[in-house]
Order: structure tokens, then sequence, then C-alpha cells
């Protein structure tokens, strides 16, 4: 088991240089420079910024020296138009938790609802409880995040008045919550709709399984066999996909929070993106991207404490 964990620890390590070489690449050569003409800079000024920060050299310079600060010096640049001379991960750390309380808030709240739907399309299988529910799922899944999210800012923030429209940053308590609502909403119809889908499609197969008659021959009732054997063996590979369920609940808050003007991650990415300040922009790219490793580093670790087997393909 050390030597699988070793082994996804390097993949992990490998993959995240791999994403921060072609990151830092692409956002390098994206059109418009960190610093320009315009406001209270003269070309004096710029010329001496972008020799300062290696910007008038080659790429490959660039690359080089971005390499050497973040290994030998730990130091991932500073922004250079949002916040003058801060440290990127400074700017993050003021971005961060209004973000994973978004998501978490969100996601935690939709695991139960979507069992909750999941259970009963699985014990109302091809009736009309299960159309209902298997017809949502699909508009939930289908339809993008930020889809969902513009239309209840209109219908329940601008028509009806009954959240705000936009996130209150001066608000406390639970207005500051009630703000919240909607952007909550709108990122947990997804995770409600895939496990609400899973659980159905598991238990709907378990519960026509050859341990489930055994179980109802020695006197179970319907309900008492399915909560006891179907609904926990069905439950196993659930947790597998719970997991990865984050990283999407988070790659879809990016547009959901610019939309309702959240101080979080989104918004600031997509700033750092107009506002040409590039290493701040990579910074949020490595962020997101170390997120989406570590939940596929959890998930695969979960496979090799769950199934054996799995080890030992990874000794070959």
């Amino acid at each position: 088991m050390v030597r699988y964990i070793i082994n996804r620890l390097i993949a992990l390590l490998i993959t995240l240089f791999i994403i921060i070489s072609i990151a830092f690449c692409v956002v390098r050569l994206m059109p418009g420079s960190v610093y320009e003409m315009g406001g209270d800079l003269s070309q004096t000024v710029i010329d001496a910024l972008n020799a300062k920060y290696h910007f008038n050299e080659p790429i490959i310079k660039q690359y080089g020296y971005y390499l050497e600060n973040i290994f030998f010096h730990w130091d991932w640049g500073n922004s250079a138009k949002i916040r003058p001379n801060v440290p990127v991960f400074e700017i993050l750390r003021d971005r961060i938790p209004i973000t994973l309380e978004i998501n978490l808030i969100s996601l935690f709240g939709a695991i139960p609802i979507g069992m909750v739907a999941g259970i009963l399309a699985a014990i109302k299988k091809n009736t009309i409880v299960d159309h209902i529910i298997s017809f949502m799922v699909v508009v939930f899944i289908s339809i993008p995040s930020f889809i969902f999210a513009t239309c209840l800012q209109y219908f329940f923030g601008f028509k009806t008045g009954s959240f705000p429209i936009i996130y209150d940053v001066s608000a406390t308590g639970t207005a500051r919550y009630a703000s919240m609502v909607l952007p909550i909403l709108a990122l947990a119809f997804d995770p409600i709709a895939r496990v609400a889908r899973y659980l159905r499609a598991e238990l709907a197969e378990t519960m026509n399984s050859e341990f489930m008659l055994l179980a109802k021959t020695k006197g179970l009732t319907y309900a008492q066999s399915t909560v006891r054997h179907g609904l926990r063996n069905s439950m196993v590979p659930l947790a597998n996909i719970i997991i990865p369920m984050f990283a999407n609940v988070l790659g879809g808050s990016l547009v959901v929070e610019t939309i309702f003007s959240i101080p979080g991650m989104g918004g600031l990415m997509v700033d750092s993106i107009n506002s040409s300040d590039h290493m701040l922009t990579v910074a949020i790219l490595v962020f997101y991207s170390l997120i989406s490793l570590i939940t596929i580093l959890i998930v695969d670790l979960s496979y090799g404490i769950i199934d054996p087997r799995v080890r030992m393909g990874g000794k070959k």
C-alpha cells in the first residue's frame, strides 16, 4: 500500500509540473502586456518594470526564472494590476474562503437530496415518480449552472424580490446567507442529479440480485431488505463519485460567482485575465488544478483501500 501511495504522489507531482508549465506558457503568450502605457505609468517606468520581472526577455528565459523562483524561493510572483506588488497567494488567501464555503454548502446540501431522489426513483421504478425524477435529472445535468444562476437571479431576485440579486459583501448573519441562497442553488442542481442518477441505477440493480431475494425469503419485508441490504451495498460505489464532484462544482462556480458578484476565486480569475495580470492568473489556474488532482488522488487511494486488486495492479 505504501508503494501504491508513493506512485500516486509521484504521478500527482509530475502532472502538477506539466500543468504549471502549460499554464505559464499559455498565459504569457496571450495578447496584451502586463505593463502597458496608460494611467500613471510612463514608458521609462514600464521599461524598468519589464526588465525587473524579465518580461522583456524570451519566453523560455521567463519560464526558467519562474521555475527558479518557485522551487528555490517559493515565490509565485506578485500581482501587477489587481493589487500591485502584493504576492499572489496573499490575494488568493482572501478569496478562497468564500469560494470554498459556497461550494461545500452546495455539495453537502445536494448529496442527501440526490440520495432521496435516487432511492424514490429506484423503489418506484417505471412509475410516474421514476419518470418525473429521471426527467429532472436529465434537465439538471444538461443545463449548465450559469443558466440556472441567470434564471434564479431573474425570477427570484428581480421579479419576486425573494432573495438579493447579488451577493451582499457588507451583510452579516442571516442576511449574508440569504444572499448566498441563489448561487448555492445554481451550483447544487448538477450534483443532485448525478447522485440521484447513480444511486437509482445502483439500487435498482441491487434490488434484483440474488442476495436480495434470499433476504426476502428469510422473512424480511420489502422495506427492510431494501434498507438493510440493498441501500447499504449501493452506497459503497456512490462514495467514489462524491469526491470528484467537488472539483466539478468548483469549476462551475467560476461563472456563477461572476454572475452574483461574489468576491471569490471565479471573479478574481476573470478580472486577472481581462487585466493581463499573468502571475495571478497562473496562480489561480494552479489552485484549481491542485484541487482537481487532490480529489483524484483521494479517489485513487480509496480504490486501493476498498479493492486489494488495485494495489496489486500498482506493483506491476
